[in-house]
């Protein structure tokens, strides 16, 4: 009997994902992975050179992406049978052998795979390798102390309601706005209103071929990246320079 492996990819290079991740990756014979129809896939391009010849491959196609809003009962339904199909497929493929799940940044921070996790539960054994999440890879491609004494960090979903994301915005220290893409220009309009905007960042393909950094304030309205994270740095207590 095998089992689910859910690797953790880490930010995006491959030298950056942990060791165990890593030869499990380059041993499995079976590899599932997450992808947009039509796309490679993210995590399936990251790891590209590390797979073995006789690998197979599983790719799990979401139905929707952003056709559909994300809170409507279309886009729910979809995504829900989507991951109950994946659950039963993996579930029965681990009843004779291991397979491996890919996922970007660390599996239980936001990732897809969470999803089939909750399916699993009793269905198969299941284990998760935990990675880097993609915000530290971002925030340390800016070479910059991301949090100081006190800072408590604030993560939103651009998805959110400009109204809450102003809210949040205003009472946060540090701050990670994730899943921004087509939402980047409320994002935008929600941290002028919080007084953030002109401290904000912009990180496109964090650590990976194609990093752009840029200040958020000089991008331009159309200019939505979809593997982009905005970051706002903590000011708080910081020991003096001769302590």
């Amino acid at each position: 009997m095998g089992k689910v492996i859910c690797a953790g990819l880490g930010p995006g290079d491959p030298e950056l994902m942990s060791v165990k991740s890593d030869r499990v990756i380059r041993a499995a014979r079976h590899l599932a992975f997450f992808r947009k129809k039509g796309r490679a896939g993210q995590a399936r391009s990251i790891v590209k050179d590390m797979l073995r010849d006789d690998v197979v491959e599983y790719p799990m196609e979401y139905p929707v992406t952003t056709e559909l809003r994300f809170d409507s009962p279309e886009y729910r339904q979809l995504m829900v049978d989507f991951y109950a199909e994946w659950a039963d497929r993996l579930a029965d493929l681990a009843t004779r052998e291991d397979v491996v799940v890919l996922c970007e940044g660390d599996p239980f921070f936001y990732g897809s795979f969470m999803h089939l996790h909750t399916r699993l539960q009793g269905r198969a054994e299941v284990e998760v390798l935990p990675a880097i999440p993609g915000m530290v890879g971002c925030w340390n491609a800016l070479d910059t102390p991301f949090t100081w004494g006190d800072d408590v960090v604030t993560v939103l979903m651009g998805t959110l309601p400009e109204a809450d994301l102003v809210d949040h915005m205003t009472r946060a220290d540090a701050l990670v706005v994730m899943k921004t893409g087509r939402n980047l220009p409320a994002v935008k309009r929600a941290l002028a209103q919080a007084g953030r905007l002109d401290d904000a960042w912009l990180v496109e393909k964090g650590t990976m071929p194609g990093e752009r950094i840029v200040k958020l304030a000089e991008t331009g309205e159309d200019d939505c990246p979809y593997f982009a994270i905005v970051l706002v740095h903590g000011q708080g207590r910081r020991p003096e320079a001769s302590e």
